[in-house]
């Protein structure tokens, strides 16, 4: 058995998830098809997969973000449109630290 984490051999453990929280995982996926692939959207599949890589990159999820740079150059993305996206993540990443750091220092002031 591997311990290395995200081995794209466990993909196949979805089939445990599907089979031991079968509503679950069918509510997960009809939320997924009506968010991303709906075809009554506004936003174009292209903005929709770019918008899907920056929350994955935010969250971390290395499998969402493989899933989505793909299905973002399939639908039309090209590379820098993903770079940019990368960027877009990160800033938007450090300004959370940084308006959590407004709490902080509220935190600081309110001991003294």
């Amino acid at each position: 058995m591997s311990n290395h984490y995200h081995d794209p051999d466990d993909r196949k453990f979805m089939r445990k998830l599907r089979a031991n929280a079968p509503d679950a995982f069918a509510g997960f996926l009809s939320l997924d098809e009506g968010a991303l692939r709906a075809e009554s959207k506004a936003v174009p599949a292209k903005y929709t997969e770019l918008i899907a890589l920056g929350v994955a990159l935010t969250t971390q999820c290395a499998y969402c973000i493989e899933s989505h740079v793909k299905a973002a150059k399939k639908a039309g993305a090209d590379e820098q449109e993903v770079a940019e996206t990368v960027f877009t993540a990160a800033a938007l990443r450090a300004g959370g630290a940084v308006t959590h750091g407004f709490l902080a220092m509220k935190f600081f002031e309110e001991e003294n």
